[in-house]
């Protein structure tokens, strides 16, 4: 019995392995690799679920990053599934806190009273999606910041490799 949750965590481990293989395998510039990857872990953050996959390839389409490598970057960051509750409560904290310095707070709604049905209002965007856009805002951009720079070192670093081994093998 105790080994199917490890052969389970095995499992998940060995697939987002696989991915970041698969990352690693992209052809393209470091610039537009580490850009998909930005965007993936930009994205990531958003509270846009069901629409992470889309949005990542229209910003990378417009701003002309690999759209693989977005697409994968935002599939590795679903690893912070379970934490999903604690990030979106920081994320509506933070945009929270920052409209009301902004004066323009928004409702608070407690739990109990929140029905399925209000999901379709104006209001409940305004009071519940619009704090947790921002506050993903604050969290996104310092990550995708720090991920491009890692990323793009990588890249680079295999570009100069590779570059070396043809120069290597020509006659």
């Amino acid at each position: 019995m105790d080994d199917i949750p490890r052969n389970v965590f095995r499992k998940l481990i060995n697939h987002f392995r696989s991915l970041g293989l698969k990352l690693l395998e992209l052809h393209g510039s470091a610039n537009s690799l580490a850009g998909g990857v930005a965007i993936g872990i930009f994205v990531g953050f958003t509270p846009f679920f069901g629409l992470k996959t889309l949005i990542c390839l229209g910003v990378a389409y417009i701003l002309r990053c690999n759209p693989i490598a977005a697409v994968i970057t935002v599939t590795l960051h679903d690893v912070c599934t379970p934490l999903w509750p604690v990030i979106l409560e920081i994320e509506y904290q933070i945009g929270s806190w920052i409209l009301n310095l902004l004066n323009i707070a928004p409702n608070m709604t407690g739990a109990k009273s929140f029905q399925f049905s209000d999901l379709m209002e104006w209001k409940t965007f305004l009071d519940i999606v619009l704090p947790m856009l921002l506050g993903s805002l604050f969290l996104s951009a310092p990550s995708a910041l720090i991920s491009y720079l890692v990323t793009y070192r990588i890249f680079k670093r295999r570009e100069v490799r590779r570059a070396a081994l043809v120069e290597a093998e020509s006659p």
